[in-house]
């Protein structure tokens, strides 16, 4: 594979990228799209299956050429083709391959009565023992369970229940499949690892067992470019093309956390908090989940609360720096700076509650600025709400914390590239705080996947090791450290004297 690269599909809840890499890791270009997402009713939140391929075509195309144009690499020379996508949510099939209505992304939270009746239920208690994880809205469990009791005629005609990355790993090759890491969001038995007719009983799904794909190896070769596919993307006919995994594990794998001790943090739409351990723990405070390595699990606590609310405020409050972003060049957070850095020289005490798309506290739970006086600017909202967004991403690692040894944390997503950020990190989380310098880490560890499939690394382990490093380490300063301490508490406390009135603010 001297001259060969990998590509690696990444599609999550909003943009799907294209990326293509050298064997020995480096980026040589990237493609990317938006898929509109569709919202016909409150907690609804889906696209369109056949929109999301044509997208994706279009990001591999614009990767390819801008693989051609800046280092003159033809599509002959990919090696392989792995996709990645966002967890949970369902893209349903019938016996044709043909959607059944749009996909269900990952911020879908239609299924919450069933959460609840689950919950009086007694059901989730039980799951937990069951399935290492107690289910939650976007869950296929719970979305399959709402399916089949409002649409029962869809549900009757579902021949695969797929996740994100496996349909279009289904468009690329024509094979269904899953792999072991995605499979686990569900129906798995922590103890073998393997699909659990107990739990789509638990679930009152029994008849959806026919319905789940076969699981796996991440690394296993699952098919070949189609011509079909090929002509839409641009890439060779008969390419391999990898099972791949799971979104979050293929960022872990992609910012180089393949063993244990290390917790993988994923600033992005999500906040994303996972680290390996070589046992299965089930708790209710954690999901346990099946890692890229059969004998390991992927322990992971997330929430939809994290740098997706950063982007929220630039754009609704601060558009000038965005036009002058866009007027002089660079990010519209560089225009931002020097109000930030006074509102971190400040005392300022504000709160924020990170819960713009969802929360780890329910799902009624709603974002709030707190402490707010006239005497403050905008730079002292925007520093409560970065304290904001590592707050919950405290809540999800003290959670870990409790279960496994974690010596040191790996921070990932857009949040990565700010010092400030990194740092904030660190003194908020009381942990040293690695960075990487890799831009596209979901799509890098599917890639991964291709490069062990056609035989270019041993394993995962290995792949990982040898295409990524420590770019950058930060240290908890203890004085700043016991300043977070304090607001900490006080947003927690804020958070539960807020809780019995989330569901009247939301005016359901």
């Amino acid at each position: 594979m001297t001259d060969s690269f990998i590509l690696g599909i990444d599609s999550g809840n909003t943009v799907t990228k294209a990326a293509v890499f050298s064997q020995t890791g480096s980026l040589l270009s990237v493609g990317d799209c938006e898929i509109a997402q569709i919202k016909p009713q409150p907690r609804f939140v889906e696209r369109d299956m056949n929109a999301q391929w044509q997208m994706t075509c279009q990001a591999v195309r614009q990767a390819i050429g801008k693989a051609a144009e800046q280092a003159g690499i033809d599509s002959s020379q990919i090696a392989a083709v792995t996709a990645t996508g966002h967890g949970d949510g369902l893209y349903l099939v019938d016996e044709d391959g043909t959607p059944l209505g749009n996909g269900i992304l990952s911020l879908d939270s239609r299924s919450a009565p069933v959460i609840e009746r689950w919950e009086a239920e007694g059901i989730h208690d039980e799951a937990l023992k069951t399935t290492g994880q107690r289910p939650y809205a976007p869950a296929p469990s719970a979305l399959l369970r709402w399916i089949k009791e409002n649409e029962p005629e869809r549900y009757a005609r579902i021949r695969w229940v797929l996740s994100c990355k496996d349909w279009l790993r289904y468009k690329l090759t024509g094979a269904i499949a899953t792999d072991w890491t995605e499979a686990s969001t569900a129906f798995v038995d922590p103890n073998t690892q393997d699909y659990s007719s107990a739990a789509l009983r638990l679930f009152g799904l029994e008849e959806m067992e026919r319905t789940l794909p076969d699981a796996h190896d991440p690394c296993a070769v699952l098919g070949e470019i189609t011509p079909e596919a090929a002509e839409a993307t641009g890439l060779r006919a008969g390419t391999a093309v990898a099972a791949g995994l799971h979104d979050v594990t293929a960022s872990a794998i992609g910012s180089g956390v393949v063993d244990q001790g290390v917790v993988s943090i994923l600033a992005g739409t999500f906040s994303v908090n996972e680290i390996i351990s070589g046992e299965p723990k089930p708790s209710p405070d954690w999901y346990c989940r099946n890692s890229f390595r059969r004998g390991e699990w992927m322990n992971m606590t997330l929430s939809p609360a994290s740098s997706a609310n950063i982007d929220w405020f630039v754009k609704q409050c601060c558009r000038d720096a965005i036009r002058l972003a866009e007027e002089k060049g660079g990010s519209a957070y560089d225009y931002l700076e020097e109000e930030l850095a006074e509102a971190f020289a400040s005392d300022s005490r504000s709160i924020y509650h990170p819960f713009l798309y969802g929360s780890p506290h329910g799902s009624d739970a709603s974002a709030a600025f707190l402490g707010i006086q006239g005497w403050q600017h905008r730079g002292h909202m925007m520093r409560a709400l970065l304290e904001g967004v590592v707050f919950n991403h405290r809540h999800h690692v003290e959670a870990l914390k409790s279960g496994f040894h974690i010596k040191a944390a790996r921070l990932t997503g857009g949040s990565s590239r700010s010092p400030r950020i990194c740092q904030l990190f660190s003194d908020g989380l009381g942990l040293d705080l690695e960075t990487v310098d890799v831009d596209e880490a979901g799509a890098l560890g599917a890639a991964l996947c291709g490069a062990v499939a056609v035989g270019a690394y041993g394993d995962l382990g290995e792949a990982a090791r040898q295409t990524v490093s420590v770019s950058s380490t930060f240290s908890p300063s203890p004085k700043v450290r016991r300043a977070l301490d304090d607001r900490y508490r006080r947003y927690k406390s804020t958070i539960h004297q807020l809780r019995p009135e989330w569901r009247g603010l939301r005016g359901e």
